[in-house]
C-alpha cells in the first residue's frame, strides 16, 4: 500500500487504528446477525457501535493526518463521516421524541400547590401546641395545666387524620390545556415518527450501498495494514488540544456562569458550542491514542451531549409549532416545551462551565504544555 512504512512503527496510531477497525467489524458482523426482523434491539446496538468507532478512525485520521498517506486517509476519512452521520440520523430522532413526550408528561401532571398551615391541623401545629402548653403550665395554675392538656388532646385528634392526607393539594391542568398537550403529543410523534422513519430506510439503503461496501472493505484492510508514516503523535495531539482551548475561550463562560442568565434562550448562539464538542471529541480521540487520560474530559463531553440534544429537542417543538392551522392550546403547549428545552440547554452550559475550570483546563493545559 502506498506509504506504508517499510520497518515498524513505534507509533501509537497504528494499534489504535487496528482497534478501532477490528471494533467497526464486529459491530457490522453483529449488526448482519440481527436484522430488524429477527432482533431489532441487537440491530440497532451493532449500528451504534459501529458509529463509535468509525468516529474513532475518522477522528484520528483527522488529527494525526501528517503522520497517514494523505491520498488514502482523506477520502477514507469522508466515507466514514457520511457513514456515521447516516446512521445517527435515525437515533437522533428517536431521542427527540422521547425527550419531549417525557418533558409533555411533566407538563400534563397534576401540580402539587402548597397549602397554607393552620392551627390544630397538622401534627406539627399539635406539638408546637403541645409543647407551649408544656411551657405555660410551669406558671399557670393547675385548672390551667389541665386546660392545656386538653386542648393537647383535642389537637391530637384533629391532626390524627392530616397526618394521612397531604399538606399541599395536586391541580391538574385544565381540560384545554390537557386536551393541547395530547395534541402536542400526537403532533410530534406524527412529525419525529416519519422522519425517523426515513431516516431508518436510509440507512438501511446506506448500508447495502455499494459504497458502504467500499468503506467496509477499507476499514478491513485498516484492521490489518495502516498506511502511517513513523512519528511523535504529541504536537498533534497538543495542537488539537490548542484548537479546544481556543474554541472555549470563545464561549461566554463567565456570563453561562450566572443562573438565570438567560443567555440561551434563543438558537442563536448555539453554533460555538456545537463547535466545542466537536472540537473536545477530536482532543478525548488524540488523549486515548497517545495514552493520556480522558476521565476529566468524559464528564464535559457528556454535558455538551445533553446541550445538543436539548437544543435540537427545542428545535423539534418549534418546528411542530409552526404546522399551519394548528390550535392555540397546541401551540402553547409546544411553546412551553420549546421554553423548558431551552432551559436545559442553559443549565448545561452553566454545567460545563463548572466542569471545564474544575477540571478540564488543567489537563488541556497539561496537554498543551506537553
Amino acid at each position: 500500500m502506498k506509504g506504508a512504512p517499510e520497518g515498524p512503527c513505534d507509533s501509537p496510531l497504528a494499534p489504535y487504528l487496528h482497534e478501532q477497525a477490528a471494533e467497526f467489524l464486529r459491530a457490522l458482523r453483529r449488526h448482519r446477525e440481527g436484522s430488524d426482523a429477527t432482533d431489532p434491539e441487537l440491530s440497532a446496538r451493532s449500528a451504534l457501535e459501529m458509529r463509535r468507532a468509525a468516529r474513532r478512525i475518522g477522528g484520528a485520521l483527522h488529527t494525526f493526518r501528517p503522520l497517514t498517506d494523505r491520498t488514502w486517509a482523506d477520502p477514507l476519512r469522508a466515507e466514514l463521516a457520511w457513514l456515521s452521520g447516516t446512521l445517527a440520523r435515525e437515533h437522533a430522532h428517536a431521542s427527540q421524541l422521547a425527550r419531549l413526550l417525557e418533558a409533555l408528561q411533566r407538563l400534563g401532571s397534576p401540580v402539587a400547590v402548597p397549602q397554607p398551615v393552620r392551627a390544630g391541623r397538622t401534627g406539627a401545629v399539635g406539638a408546637v401546641s403541645g409543647t407551649a402548653a408544656q411551657a405555660r403550665s410551669a406558671e399557670d395554675t393547675a385548672s390551667s395545666r389541665e386546660a392545656a392538656s386538653s386542648r393537647e388532646t383535642a389537637t391530637s385528634r384533629e391532626a390524627a387524620p392530616s397526618r394521612d392526607t397531604a399538606s399541599s393539594r395536586e391541580t391538574a391542568p385544565s381540560r384545554e390545556t390537557a386536551l393541547g398537550i395530547a395534541r402536542a403529543g400526537a403532533l410530534l410523534e406524527r412529525q419525529l415518527t416519519l422522519a425517523r422513519t426515513r431516516a431508518h430506510s436510509a440507512a438501511l439503503q446506506a448500508l447495502g450501498s455499494s459504497r458502504f461496501h467500499a468503506v467496509a472493505d477499507a476499514v478491513a484492510v485498516l484492521a490489518s495494514e495502516a498506511p502511517v508514516t513513523p512519528g511523535d503523535p504529541a504536537p498533534y495531539a497538543a495542537h488539537a488540544a490548542r484548537r479546544l482551548t481556543e474554541a472555549v475561550d470563545v464561549l461566554p463562560l463567565g456570563r453561562a456562569a450566572r443562573p438565570y442568565n438567560a443567555e440561551a434562550v434563543h438558537e442563536g448562539q448555539d453554533s460555538p458550542w456545537h463547535q466545542v464538542r466537536l472540537l473536545l471529541r477530536l482532543h478525548r480521540y488524540a488523549q486515548e491514542v497517545t495514552g493520556g487520560s480522558t476521565t476529566a474530559l468524559a464528564e464535559a463531553s457528556r454535558t455538551l451531549d445533553r446541550h445538543r440534544d436539548a437544543a435540537e429537542a427545542a428545535a423539534a417543538a418549534a418546528a411542530a409549532a409552526r404546522t399551519a392551522r394548528i390550535a392555540p392550546a397546541t401551540a402553547y403547549a409546544l411553546g412551553v416545551l420549546h421554553s423548558e428545552q431551552r432551559h436545559e440547554v442553559e443549565a448545561a452550559r452553566f454545567a460545563f462551565q463548572r466542569q471545564w475550570r474544575l477540571a478540564a483546563e488543567t489537563t488541556i493545559r497539561e496537554a498543551v504544555s506537553g
